[in-house]
């Protein structure tokens, strides 16, 4: 199998407005795969149905081969999630959410503290393995939603905006876990609208516009002899824009 996802058709309504519309997607194998776009282009919605999280209103999802609404078991045990905006449980510690979700994945006692207390390590978040979720700052949290995402040793991560509101030190920590992640035969999608961000890290990208794919494929090929920045203003149509100068705000 080459393909750790591929996405055929995906669609989804709500109302009236068309969020995703027949996207197709192909995530090759051992790839770090950028998903950019503007706020509200359709990338979150577009990845909570390929892992799952939404249920589209047309279309398919494969993890690896597996079905993620025919075959949730298998596709989900394959896939690790990291949203945008997760959910934690407030009154618990860091440690306890990997002990209570590894346990409710059926996995073993003994496996689940090991990879815990490795992840905790690894993750600089040792020394807060006592401190409620309540107490944890933007950056913590976002690094125990990568520990929830990797216990279970997914082949794909699929990750929303993971570096949102993140200190410099806990990115560089985040950083260098998916590059290992990759190098070790993962594959990840990772959402984002910095284009510097998925230039430094990615091998492929795709353009999401409006609900759809506008571009995709290996990271040189789509930004060409520009910055990903430069090419993504020329095909979301953003250099059209005239910009009004506010006025009141000349001396």
């Amino acid at each position: 199998m080459h393909t750790a996802l591929e996405i055929r058709g995906l669609t989804k309504r709500f109302g009236d407005k068309v969020a995703v519309d027949a996207v197709d997607l192909t995530v090759p194998r051992g790839s770090f795969y950028g998903l950019v776009g503007q706020n509200g282009a359709g990338k979150t919605t577009t990845l909570s149905m390929a892992v799952g999280l939404l249920r589209p209103d047309g279309g398919t999802a494969t993890i690896f081969g597996a079905d993620v609404w025919a075959d949730p078991d298998r596709a989900k045990g394959l896939v690790g999630v990291l949203p945008d905006g997760l959910a934690m449980p407030e009154r618990l510690t860091g440690r306890e959410v990997l002990t209570y979700l590894g346990l409710l994945r059926g996995m073993p006692r003994r496996v689940v503290e090991e990879r815990a207390a490795e992840l905790l390590a690894v993750l600089e978040l040792d020394t807060a393995g006592k401190a409620l979720v309540i107490e944890y700052s933007t950056g913590m949290r976002k690094k125990i939603g990568l520990a929830t995402a990797l216990l279970h040793a997914p082949r794909l991560l699929v990750l929303d905006e993971p570096f949102e509101a993140v200190d410099p030190v806990s990115a560089a920590t985040i950083k260098t876990i998916l590059r290992g992640f990759v190098a070790g035969g993962g594959s990840i999608v990772l959402s984002s609208h910095v284009m510097a961000l998925v230039e430094q890290l990615c091998d492929h990208v795709a353009v999401v516009d409006a609900g759809t794919v506008v571009a995709a494929g290996p990271l040189d090929q789509v930004r060409g002899d520009r910055s990903l920045e430069d090419t993504f203003v020329a095909l979301v149509g953003g250099q059209d824009k005239e910009i009004k100068e506010l006025s009141w705000l000349s001396n």
